[in-house]
């Protein structure tokens, strides 16, 4: 059974008080979940002049924002009837579903935001609330919200984005990249793939170098120029892909085996773990075994489609 919290000690809000939440200025907005991220989506549309519902199964977590402007529905119901765009942003998507889904007709005529972490999967189930459903993903840390550096990731109902991309567009750069609701999610965890992969080579790096008493500090504007580089590659082995060609422009597979394995000696004559050179080293041999010697480091997506 869920729980209604209290409201927060700061204000005494009333349902008349929540469907009132119409004043000049911004579209209204509701925000459901008011975690670190929660909170500064809330944030940036009251800094914007969004007049701003919010609702948390935790009432404290509202006390600062209601102290900025913010309405604290008493429920999940109210929190929805306010506002023609809800904006939800909960733990996961089982959070979302056993939040909204009692509710489906309050959200009848509302366009859902649904900002919450997960698959591609678990956003087309999602969409099933509401015909009016838009996926998005949060490429950027709380403290940024709401300004230049923060870049957030759409796809869903295309009409409901258009009508509210103005009021979105306020958390930071929006790109909508179409109808199915599940696209936003893979660009969300292929984005992610990409920086972890950039960290781990990174912290790698850095436990190389510490050996021989360099600190991680020193090697990081290398690393900082190394990867703005890298990013010519993808450029070019992007079109590669898409061409489903892999000529070897700059040095071919073979070339890049060689000097992987420099680097797993160098990693294991100073003791530091092999692990992950020696997969890269791995993936590398199996291109190779699938007959892709001569080409391009491109070839290597082949062996992640299975086919190598």
């Amino acid at each position: 059974m869920t729980k209604t919290p209290n409201t927060p000690n700061s204000v005494a809000t009333t349902a008349s008080d929540v469907a009132s939440n119409t004043a000049p200025g911004g579209e209204a907005v509701t925000v459901i979940g008011l975690g670190l991220m929660g909170r500064a989506l809330a944030g940036a549309f009251l800094d914007a002049g969004h007049p701003t519902t919010v609702w948390n199964r935790s009432a404290g977590k509202a006390d600062e924002l209601v102290a900025r402007g913010a309405t604290f529905a008493p429920s999940v119901a109210e929190a929805l009837r306010a506002s023609s765009l809800v904006v939800v942003c909960l733990s996961d998507a089982d959070a979302v579903r056993d939040a909204l889904g009692p509710h489906r007709a309050d959200l009848a005529g509302r366009t859902l935001v649904n900002l919450t972490s997960g698959t591609s999967d678990e956003a087309r189930a999602l969409a099933e609330l509401t015909g009016d459903y838009v996926d998005g993903a949060i490429m950027a840390i709380p403290e940024v919200i709401g300004t230049p550096d923060a870049f957030l990731l759409f796809s869903g109902a295309p009409d409901a984005f258009a009508q509210h991309r103005e009021a979105l567009g306020r958390l930071g750069k929006a790109t909508f990249f179409g109808e199915d609701p599940g696209l936003a999610s893979l660009y969300d965890v292929a984005l992610l793939g990409v920086m972890w992969g950039t960290l781990n080579a990174f912290l790698h790096g850095a436990a190389l170098l510490g050996a021989a008493k360099v600190d991680a500090s020193a090697f990081a504007p290398f690393a900082n120029q190394w990867v703005g580089s890298v990013t010519g590659f993808i450029s070019a082995y992007a079109d590669q892909i898409d061409r489903g060609a892999y000529p070897a422009e700059d040095a071919t597979l073979e070339t890049h085996l060689a000097t992987m394995k420099h680097l797993v000696r160098e990693s294991a004559a100073v003791g530091i773990d092999t692990d992950w050179p020696a997969r890269i080293q791995a993936l590398t041999e199996r291109a190779i075994g699938a007959g892709h010697a001569g080409a391009s480091y491109a070839a290597l997506v082949e062996v992640f489609r299975g086919r190598a």
